[in-house]
């Protein structure tokens, strides 16, 4: 590792003066700056953000706005990976401070980003999940020059500092594949939303997307119809009940969230059920065929790599792409267990 002291005897200057140099910090004539800049070029000299960091005493703090674990499972995941990523960074100074919204009561999501404007902080990791009342946070946090990292939830129109996630659209698109794979002759496709503001969710539009963009490009001869529902978990049976009546060529379910697990004792084994995340109840539904596959959205890299990223930024001043889609991962019964390591 090429060090300032290097620079220093190879320029015949101080140390002093070539940190002033690569600092940008105190004057220094300029045919000695240009010198010194030459001499680290040519040395290849990488400054040691780390050693900087730890010599610098300098606290990030950064709040995350995330949904309550203990309303959905999905959300510990998340939370595990953040709380991961802080262990990690709690040496460079970086403390994440959680601010838990109900995912079903937009009031929550406004009161706790209220609480969270009252001090605000160095950077902040949110889950987007209401799209309407998201869009003037989004603008508040950059007037405020507060870089955010948003994950689960792409909302196009935003500019954060980077998005951590699935391509919903994309997952969507899959999601059709997997039902129309195999299945014989004409069939109907449900696209389920369980217990979800359909219409205020853009992850949830996105996939529903991609799914009916799939059967426009591979169903020419309108051989599968394709139609949505949004169900209340308390009152899903009779919602199915009468779905199933009025639609009895249904072939195939696509939940377009984690709560594949709601559907999947309700449903003759004859139609394809499709849904997303290793929530321990979808697992069981998978393992004994109720559940044909999964989509794994790895919700715990989400958070993970959220809060990495805000650090990459606040920390390290790396640069951080504006976009990190996770992978695709079709989890079937047999190869369930590789992804429970």
């Amino acid at each position: 590792m090429v060090r300032i002291k290097d620079i220093a005897l190879k320029a015949n200057v101080s140390v002093g003066t070539v940190d002033r140099v690569l600092h940008n910090r105190g004057r220094v004539a300029e045919d000695v700056r240009q010198r010194v800049l030459q001499i680290a070029e040519e040395l290849q000299y990488e400054p040691n953000l780390i050693a900087r960091t730890l010599g610098s005493n300098r606290a990030y703090r950064v709040a995350a706005l995330v949904p309550d674990p203990g309303r959905d499972p999905y959300w510990q995941q998340p939370r595990i990976g953040m709380e991961k990523a802080e262990k990690e960074l709690r040496r460079y100074g970086v403390r994440v401070e959680p601010f838990v919204f109900n995912q079903y009561e937009v009031g929550s999501f406004l009161e706790q980003a209220a609480a969270l404007a009252e001090n605000p902080p160095d950077g902040i990791l949110v889950a987007p999940l209401f799209y309407r009342e998201s869009l003037p946070l989004f603008e508040a946090w950059q007037r405020q020059a507060i870089p955010f990292v948003a994950f689960n939830t792409q909302i196009p129109e935003s500019q954060p500092l980077s998005y951590i996630g699935q391509d919903s659209y994309g997952s969507g698109f899959l999601a059709g594949k997997l039902l129309h794979y195999g299945q014989p002759g004409p069939a109907t496709f449900l696209v389920a939303h369980i217990a979800e503001d359909f219409t205020n969710s853009a992850h949830l539009i996105r996939k529903e997307q991609g799914f009916l963009s799939y059967f426009e490009q591979h169903d020419p001869t309108g051989q599968y119809t394709v139609i949505h529902a949004d169900l209340a978990v308390d009152t899903v049976q009779r919602q199915l009940d009468a779905l199933l009546w009025q639609h009895p060529g249904i072939g195939g379910i696509f939940v377009t969230t984690s709560k594949a697990y709601v559907l999947a004792p309700l449903l003759p084994r004859r139609i394809r059920l499709v849904g997303y995340d290793l929530l321990p109840e979808n697992q069981r539904y998978l393992r004994d065929g109720a559940i044909d596959f999964l989509i794994n959205q790895n919700p715990q890299g989400q958070g993970y790599w959220g809060i990495v990223r805000l650090a990459d930024h606040l920390v390290f001043r790396q640069p951080v792409a504006p976009l990190y889609h996770l992978p695709l991962d079709i989890v079937t019964k047999e190869n369930l267990q590789y992804y429970l390591v």
